[in-house]
């Protein structure tokens, strides 16, 4: 094989389809690719046929320019693939299996690794703390909107379907194995979400529907999402959940109506750093610390809150200069006095994988009819990110090779 084809960020608002390199065995040098991981061999990897991958509200932070990713970076760390090579030290994966690739990359040997903080692996990014398939900052893995992509470590990494004609069946719902449906799982698991429990997500995205889905999956007696996009609370609604929309005013004054109090026992994040103030309208200005702030006045005190969404150090179209280098401006004295607790950071995917991945094999959990899942071209990836940024409720999945219609 020689060929290969992706989608590259090529600038604020741009991405497109380019020809690139078929995966070797070796990191070569690239955009983004740290120069301490040029020329690292990963005899341990294996070469996916991409099955299927998606475009990620994290992506669409890059796309947008609101990260410091360089120009020419293939984007992708949403994969379900085939394996169509292995390397010499790869022992139990084979070719020919159907395999969802967890978005963080870690090395399974590390001491994080080995207490399942693969979210924070000390090997794969000589930067920092963590890893990341086509992400600034993350080590400059190739990106897997593509063809085909290189994943390392798979025998630790990889996540295998067992029945190769029931994955493809599901593969729709079984693609957000990689990252939305953890993630949105993660950020109820560290809510503290339980049986019962009265819950508020902030964000009507791909990542926040998840969210909601699992909360449900996980008991909530009531699950409420926020957003301004009367779409997407359209979609939180269609699954059972309630809705507010935070352009009307503040989350607390809309919660009471709903649920008689306030306050809910469990909050959740998957807006991130984008975030814009409540009560001002469809068109509400950027005020990054709003949910965050928001979140500690609504939880219960003693309750937990989960920021599944994303937080960066290098934000250069931020609103001013504290937040460029991530410093928010946060009410923490709300969440000392009333005990909060709080989890950030990327979500382990392997802590949970395996689970929902039975949960969709046997009809528990409908992800991708809650998130709205549309299989679309790779050569169509420059119009579902466009449709996405313009607050489309739908999470779009490329199908590079076919296999969606196979």
């Amino acid at each position: 094989m020689s060929g290969n084809r992706a989608i590259a960020y090529k600038g604020s608002g741009t991405v497109e389809v380019i020809d690139t390199e078929y995966p070797t065995f070796e990191l070569k040098d690239g955009p983004g690719v740290n120069p301490a991981n040029v020329g690292r061999k990963v005899p341990h990897g294996v070469i996916l046929k991409t099955v299927t991958t998606n475009i990620c509200g994290s992506d669409q932070h890059m796309v947008r320019g609101r990260t410091t990713a360089p120009l020419d970076l293939v984007l992708g760390h949403e994969i379900t693939g085939e394996v169509v090579e292995k390397g010499p030290d790869v022992e139990f994966i084979t070719v020919g299996d159907i395999v969802s690739v967890p978005f963080n990359i870690s090395c399974g040997r590390c001491r994080n690794c080995k207490v399942g903080k693969t979210g924070i692996c000390l090997n794969v990014n000589p930067d920092r703390p963590g890893s990341a398939y086509g992400y600034v900052d993350m080590g400059g893995w190739v990106g897997g909107q593509a063809e085909y992509v290189l994943v390392p470590y798979a025998d630790w990494n990889l996540l295998r379907f067992p029945d190769r004609d029931q994955a493809l069946e599901k593969v729709m719902d079984l693609t957000m194995l990689s990252d939305i449906f953890p993630t949105g799982f993660h950020g109820a698991v560290t809510a503290r979400v339980t049986v019962g429990s009265t819950v508020y997500v902030a964000g009507a995205g791909p990542v926040g529907l998840a969210t909601a889905a699992s909360a449900q999956l996980l008991g909530a007696a009531v699950v409420v999402v926020g957003d301004l996009n009367e779409q997407r609370l359209g979609q939180a609604r269609s699954f059972g959940c309630e809705t507010i929309n935070v352009a009307n005013g503040a989350p607390e004054d809309q919660l009471e109506q709903l649920l008689g109090v306030p306050e809910v026992d469990a909050a959740i994040d998957a807006v991130g750093f984008e975030a814009r103030g409540h009560g001002g309208g469809a068109k509400a200005q950027e005020a990054p610390a709003t949910v965050l702030n928001s979140l500690m006045e609504i939880t219960a005190a003693g309750g937990a809150i989960g920021i599944p969404g994303l937080y960066v150090t290098g934000d250069p179209g931020a609103v001013d200069e504290a937040a460029k280098a991530g410093s928010l401006s946060m009410s923490f004295g709300t969440g000392w006095a009333k005990s909060l607790s709080f989890t950030t950071g990327q979500c382990p995917v392997m802590k949970y994988n395996r689970q929902l991945m039975m949960a969709i094999l046997h009809d528990k959990v409908q992800i991708a009819k809650a998130v709205n899942a549309t299989a679309i071209p790779l050569e169509d990836a420059p119009r579902g990110y466009a449709e996405f940024d313009a607050g489309a409720a739908t999470k779009y999945v490329l199908n590079p090779n076919g296999y969606l219609t196979a």
